[in-house]
């Protein structure tokens, strides 16, 4: 799951009901009629979704509001409608389209998850952190956030809204990893790099001075899985060059061996286990990225 450290402020407000009646109440809030998601006609989103995931891949996506799927004692947003099309195209074409050109339809079928929950706005966290994604079991991802979601071409864009576009893919490549360790687990050696060095407190940590101590972000810092898939997954977002410019631009030597050490692990484990060219899937994602924001 992924975080970004931020500032979290929390207003409570206490309100006391007096001699209410159970006739007195005009409605529940968690049954408005048009929010359930259960009934509504079918258009154009849901056409795409059919042709495009549900048929192919057997993935289901859910757009409209349903408070169950979401967690109760968040407050989160439904997405606006407008971006449903254009993040699922999106989605699509960086992380669908990529895997299956470097491995087949096949696999993708097979590990993709079936079920697509969507949501206007982050997940915010009492700890100051934010949630833009979840897996559950590999089956499910929770999609946060939706609602700031701009590329090129759409209504008010401009180009620090990249920054978003490249998050959103940072968490679907960060939960698509845990997938594939939860079927077949990474090298023990991976967990040996850094041993020593995980930490609760990783959002007390810039992503510059985990660098510096052989992480790729603050965030990996946090526990062995979490340090696999966030190399996983922002290498394939950022590029190699952004890669190899950060680590080449360390001053801590170890630091840097510790980076290439996962780097090769991460490669090979890609080679080894799912027979997929990590570079050149590499390669597909971060042109794919690109093509969306420049």
């Amino acid at each position: 799951m992924k975080s970004l450290q931020t500032f979290l402020f929390v207003f409570s407000c206490t309100v006391t009901m007096l001699s209410c009646r159970k006739d007195d109440i005009s409605g529940n809030a968690d049954n408005i009629a048009g929010l359930g998601g259960d009934t509504w006609v079918k258009g154009p989103i849901d056409e795409w979704i059919l042709s495009n995931l549900t048929v192919p891949y057997n993935v289901a996506v859910k757009y409209k509001w349903d408070q169950s799927e979401m967690e109760f004692n968040k407050i989160i947003v439904p997405p606006d409608e407008e971006k449903v099309l254009p993040v699922l195209s999106a989605v699509k074409q960086v992380w669908i389209d990529n895997y299956v050109a470097e491995t087949n339809e096949l696999f993708m079928k097979k590990y993709c998850p079936k079920f697509f929950v969507l949501a206007g706005s982050a997940s915010w966290n009492m700890d100051g952190t934010i949630t833009l994604g979840q897996a559950e079991g590999g089956r499910k991802i929770l999609l946060y956030q939706l609602n700031d979601f701009r590329v090129k071409g759409m209504d008010g864009y401009q180009p620090s809204d990249s920054f978003t576009v490249k998050q959103m893919f940072h968490t679907i490549e960060h939960e698509f990893a845990h997938i594939l360790h939860q079927n077949v687990m990474y090298p023990q050696e991976f967990k040996q790099v850094s041993v020593g060095n995980y930490t609760s407190n990783w959002n007390n940590v810039s992503d510059e001075a985990a660098n510096e101590l052989g992480f790729i972000s603050a965030y990996a810092m946090s526990f062995p899985d979490e340090d696999f898939v966030e190399m996983t997954s922002m290498m394939l977002v950022e590029g190699r060059n952004w890669f190899n410019a950060m680590v080449n631009g360390l001053a801590d030597e170890e630091a840097q061996t510790k980076l290439r050490q996962k780097e090769a692990i991460v490669v090979n484990y890609f080679k080894d286990v799912w027979n997929i060219n990590f570079y050149s899937l590499q390669t597909r994602t971060r042109a794919s990225i690109t093509a969306l924001v420049k």
